[in-house]
């Protein structure tokens, strides 16, 4: 699910939607149903969904694709599915009655199948002929300005997964023995640690807000960070305080998803969850809601207990815009975000 705050691609026609749709969601759709909500003439959000199994209940996504789209202040939808006809039409059925119960008008409901479309709202066949409309995305337009831009739609979903996994290349035991360097280095400070200094918290909270800052400012410069640089920030992010310091310093800007998307793939699995989340955060504020899905989806996998995974992935399910976040966010107690109306000013 994307808010769409990116470069403006103007669609004239069913085909120029059809096509925006993989820059949209960050991916080319299959086997999926897409609605995008529209504000006047301009479209303020997509949302995805897998189309359901043959036999399964298709009011289900119908119903969640309702409660996202309702939220997002919407005046009119196009509801679209991807795939074949015995998937889709049931499904398309489903969400279109689902939108118009809550208020959202439809103005059109399309099938698309190997590069032809057809519309379940228009039966004249000089405009949607019975076999279909042919559409070329290669030639469009809207895919052109949509790269020009600078927007990316990636083959399919996994590609989109595999930009969170491991990264590829790299030495899993230099990156294990750089982690028992970091688990050392930790026990001397808790050691060194002045006896006023309980549990060590002060102590891990100053090295922790150093790892962070340094790491950033490297990442800024250019530099990539060492294994052991890596190893350090990932196991003192393990310590919430120092997370929370991450997740302040942390918005939609594209150098915090490429800072946070590096650090992740060199993460050691038990240490995931953090930048993980940190990364999902970045990604939602951009309004690169796939992206986050699928970062978040491997901090779950790892931790299903991850308070602020589960936080970040009811905001993303339930469909908040990222532009309801207009300051930095905070954990009050477990388990409770808090939204500020105002950004506070940083100490210094």
């Amino acid at each position: 699910m994307n808010a769409t705050d990116r470069p403006r691609l103007t669609v004239r026609s069913p085909a120029d939607l059809i096509t925006a749709v993989p820059y949209l969601i960050g991916f080319h759709p299959t086997d999926s149903i897409v609605v995008v909500a529209m504000r006047g003439r301009r479209i303020v959000f997509a949302a995805r969904a897998d189309l359901p199994e043959p036999g399964a209940d298709p009011t289900l996504p119908a119903r969640h694709l309702g409660d996202v789209i309702g939220r997002q202040d919407a005046e009119s939808t196009t509801v679209i599915g991807f795939g074949p006809p015995e998937r889709v039409t049931p499904t398309v059925d489903a969400v279109r009655s689902a939108l118009v119960a809550i208020g959202l008008p439809v103005l059109d409901a399309l099938r698309v199948t190997d590069r032809r479309y057809w519309s379940y709202l228009c039966e004249a066949p000089d405009c949607c002929p019975p076999d279909g409309t042919p559409y070329d995305p290669d030639v469009s337009q809207v895919a052109a300005a949509a790269v020009y831009a600078g927007q990316v739609a990636l083959p399919d979903r996994a590609a989109l997964t595999a930009q969170v996994a491991p990264a590829e290349g790299i030495d899993r035991v230099a990156l294990r023995r750089a982690g028992d360097r970091a688990e050392r280095r930790l026990l001397q400070q808790l050691e060194a640690a002045p006896a006023t200094d309980e549990f060590g918290e002060r102590t891990i909270r100053k090295s922790g807000v150093a790892a962070v800052r340094q790491a950033q400012r490297r990442h800024r410069r250019s530099e990539r960070l060492t294994d052991d640089e890596v190893a350090w920030l990932t196991l003192l992010l393990t310590h919430l305080p120092v997370r929370d310091h991450a997740w302040e310093r942390t918005d939609g800007r594209e150098e915090d998803i490429t800072f946070w998307s590096e650090v992740l793939r060199r993460t050691e699995e038990e240490l995931v969850p953090a930048p993980a989340c940190l990364l999902a955060f970045a990604a939602w504020r951009a309004g690169q809601g796939a992206l986050a899905a699928v970062a978040l989806e491997r901090a779950l996998t790892i931790r299903p207990d991850y308070t602020l995974a589960q936080i970040l992935d009811d905001l993303l399910r339930r469909g908040v815009p990222p532009s309801d976040l207009d300051g930095w966010p905070a954990v009050t107690e477990p388990g409770v975000l808090r939204l500020r109306r105002r950004r506070p000013r940083r100490r210094r």
